[in-house]
C-alpha cells in the first residue's frame, strides 16, 4: 500500500516537470516566433520605407510623396519618419485608409488621396491646421467628420464620384478660407447648410446630384462666382438668386426646368450660363449671328437665349392674360408678375362692365 503511494506520488512529480517543461517550450518557441514576427515587420518597414523615400520628390521648394498605379493598400507606420513631407500624391494605389497617424504629419499642406478605395477619413484629419487642400474624389467615402472644420487653412476641397455621400456635418461652415469646393456625382438631394454657410466660397460643382430644388437661402453665398449644377433634377429656380450680385458663371444644363425666372434680368455680372437639355415651356430661336459656330453652338442655350427667352414670356404672357379672365380662369404660376401697366388697366375695365352674372355659366 505505501509502495503504490510512494509510486504514484512520483509519476505525479515526474508529470509536473515534464508539464512546466513542456509550457516553457511553448513559451520559448512563441516568444522566437513573435521575435522573428517582429523582425520580418522591421525588415518590411526598412522595404517599404526605402521604396517611400524613392518616391520623394522636390518640386518649387515642397517635399512631395507621389505614387501613381503602384498598390499600396495601407501605409506602413515607418512613414512617420518621413513627416517632414508637404504634400502626399498617391493616386490608383489601391489605398484601403488613411492613417489613423495622418495628424502627426504637420507640415502637410496638400493631402491628395484620389482614385482609391478610401472608405472613411479618419477623425484625426482635424490636427492638420496647415492643410490647404484635400482631394478625396474617385473614393468610397459615405461621410466626413466634423473634426475636418478644425482645418482652419483649408482652401479647397474635393469629395467629387463618392457616390454615396449624401450630407456635410454643419461644422464645416466654420471653414472660413474655403473657396473650392466639388462634390459632384454624389447622392445629395439637397444644397447642404455647411455650403449656404461658407462664407468665402467661391466656386461650387454640385452637378450629377439629385437635387430637386434649392433653397432661397442660396443668396446667402455672397462670394460665389461660378455653380455648377448640371444633371440635377432641378424645377424651378428661387427669385433670390436674383441677389447673388458676383455670381459669374451658372451652369444648369440637364434639369427639369420649364421656365427662367425674369429676375434674372437684374443680375449684372452673369457672363456664362448654360439652360441646355431643359423642358421650357417655350420655344425660342435666337437671330442669326456672325460669330463662328464653335461660338454660337455654346451661346445657343446661354446668356443671349435667357436675355431672349425672358422677353418672349413677358410678350406671351401679356397676350394671354386678356383671355384667361374673360375665360374666368386663374392665370398660371408668374402671369400676375408679368401683367403690368395697360393691361392692368385692361383688367380692371373688365371687372367694372355691365357683364352678366350668367357670363360664366355658357363656357
Amino acid at each position: 500500500m505505501t509502495e503504490n503511494l510512494v509510486c504514484t506520488g512520483a509519476v505525479n512529480a515526474v508529470k509536473e516537470v515534464w508539464e512546466e517543461r513542456i509550457k516553457k517550450h511553448n513559451e520559448d518557441v512563441k516568444r522566437e516566433k513573435d521575435f522573428q514576427h517582429k523582425l520580418v515587420r522591421i525588415w518590411e518597414d526598412r522595404v517599404s520605407l526605402t521604396k517611400l523615400k524613392e518616391k520623394v520628390t522636390r518640386e518649387d521648394g515642397r517635399v512631395i510623396l507621389k505614387i501613381e498605379k503602384e498598390e499600396w493598400k495601407t501605409l506602413p507606420s515607418s512613414l512617420l519618419k518621413l513627416n517632414h513631407l508637404q504634400e502626399w500624391q498617391l493616386h490608383r494605389t489601391g489605398l484601403l485608409k488613411i492613417p489613423e497617424f495622418i495628424g502627426r504629419f504637420q507640415n502637410l499642406i496638400v493631402l491628395d488621396l484620389s482614385r482609391n478605395t478610401i472608405s472613411e477619413i479618419p477623425q484625426g484629419i482635424g490636427l492638420l491646421t496647415r492643410l490647404q487642400e484635400l482631394i478625396l474624389s474617385y473614393n468610397k467615402i459615405k461621410a466626413v467628420p466634423k473634426e475636418l472644420s478644425n482645418c482652419a487653412s483649408l482652401e479647397k476641397l474635393e469629395l467629387a464620384v463618392n457616390r454615396d455621400l449624401s450630407d456635410l456635418p454643419p461644422e464645416l461652415s466654420k471653414l472660413l478660407k474655403l473657396t473650392h469646393l466639388d462634390l459632384s456625382m454624389n447622392h445629395f438631394t439637397t444644397i447642404p447648410l455647411a455650403v449656404l454657410n461658407m462664407p468665402a466660397l467661391e466656386w461650387l460643382d454640385m452637378g450629377s446630384n439629385s437635387l430637386q430644388q434649392l433653397p432661397d437661402s442660396l443668396e446667402r453665398m455672397q462670394s460665389l462666382h461660378t455653380l455648377w449644377l448640371q444633371r440635377n433634377e432641378i424645377a424651378c429656380l428661387p427669385e433670390t438668386i436674383r441677389n447673388m450680385k458676383n455670381l459669374g458663371t451658372l451652369v444648369l444644363s440637364n434639369n427639369k426646368l420649364q421656365d427662367i425666372p425674369g429676375c434674372m434680368e437684374e443680375m449684372a455680372n452673369l457672363r456664362f450660363v448654360n439652360f441646355r437639355d431643359n423642358p421650357l415651356r417655350l420655344e425660342v430661336t435666337l437671330p442669326p449671328s456672325d460669330i463662328t459656330e464653335g461660338e454660337e453652338e455654346r451661346e445657343l442655350f446661354g446668356l443671349q437665349f435667357m436675355h431672349a427667352y425672358i422677353q418672349e414670356s413677358r410678350r406671351t404672357g401679356q397676350k394671354r392674360a386678356p383671355d384667361l379672365i374673360t375665360d374666368g380662369c386663374e392665370p398660371p404660376c408668374g402671369c400676375r408678375e408679368l401683367n403690368s401697366g395697360p393691361l392692368e388697366e385692361q383688367m380692371t375695365k373688365l371687372s367694372d362692365s355691365d357683364a352678366s352674372p350668367s357670363t360664366h355659366s355658357d363656357g
